[in-house]
This record gives structure tokens, sequence and C-alpha cells, in this order.
């Protein structure tokens, strides 16, 4: 599959191409040192040049996506060059039961919703806090809190399980 990127601004052409249980990864038509395995529902295990990463891709309400990497946070715009490019697609919603990871490690400042919450895709679920920043991480779909597993001010590991929502 090969996508056009638009990354922090800058235009990329990536191509994946599957192999056994793993992804293969080209950047501008260059094959890397690199191999991808999805280790939880949008969430990746990158090795890269020797190097591991861990990157969590959250869709966004507007149809982009937000890419977490260690403490960075990136915004890309991916265009599949199979869709039509003349229709205007909706923006990304998942669909099932999702579980909210925390982004990166920090402290859950606030809880802006509780169980059995009804809430709109990309409406603030929490905030947390990470080196005097706070992110709000959102809901990737519309539907019910199910569980909020957060409390306020309490500690959190990347990846650690924050809510699930139905």
């Amino acid at each position: 599959m090969k996508y056009h990127v638009l990354l922090a601004g800058k235009a990329r052409a990536v191509e994946l191409t599957r192999v056994d249980d793993a992804w293969k990864i080209a950047l501008d038509g260059k094959e890397l040192d690199a191999s991808a395995v999805e280790v939880s529902p949008n969430t990746f295990s990158v090795l890269l040049n020797g190097e591991s990463h861990q990157i969590r891709i959250a869709p966004r309400v507007d149809g982009t996506l937000t890419v977490h990497t260690g403490l960075a946070e990136y915004q890309a715009e991916v265009s599949d060059p199979r869709q039509w490019r003349g229709r205007k697609h909706g923006a990304l919603e998942v669909q099932g039961r999702q579980q909210i990871a925390a982004p990166m490690p920090g402290k859950v400042l606030r809880l802006l919703v509780k169980e059995g919450d009804v809430v709109e895709a990309g409406q603030g679920l929490l905030v947390v806090e990470a080196m005097k920043m706070q992110n709000e991480v959102r809901s990737p779909k519309t539907g019910t809190v199910e569980k909020l597993l957060a409390k306020e001010n309490q500690a959190v590991n990347a990846g650690d399980i924050l809510a699930w929502v139905e």
C-alpha cells in the first residue's frame, strides 16, 4: 500500500508491504531498515535502524491523525491514492469498544467525564500533564464511557489504559 502523508507540514510518500506478520516500510522510495508490528489496536512496535520505538496512532474528528512516539506528538494527514479524489470523505471514526490509553507518561490532572456519560468523537475525556504540558485525551468515537480507570492526580505510564468507550 502506498500513501501520501503530510507529516508536520512535510509531504512524504510511505509504502507499506506486508511480510509474514510484520510490515516493511519505504519512505520516499527508499526502503528503510525498519519493521513494524501492531501490538494492540492503533499501537505499533517499530524497529528502525536497530532502535525500538512505540508509536500510537489516534484518528481525529477532522480526518487527520495524531501520532505519539515517546514524548513527541505529531499531526498527520494521510491520503490513499486508491480513494476517489473528488469525493469528500467524512472524518474517521473507529467502530466497536475502544480502550483509551495514556499517550505518554504523566499525571492525570482532570477527569472531564464520568462512567455512563455519552460522548462524541473527539470530545475530551481527561487531561494528562507531562513535562509541564497539558494534553487532552479525546474519545476516538461516539459512544458511552463504559469504564473510567483513571483518577485525578494519578501517575500514569505511556500505554496505561485510562478508559473504555463502547
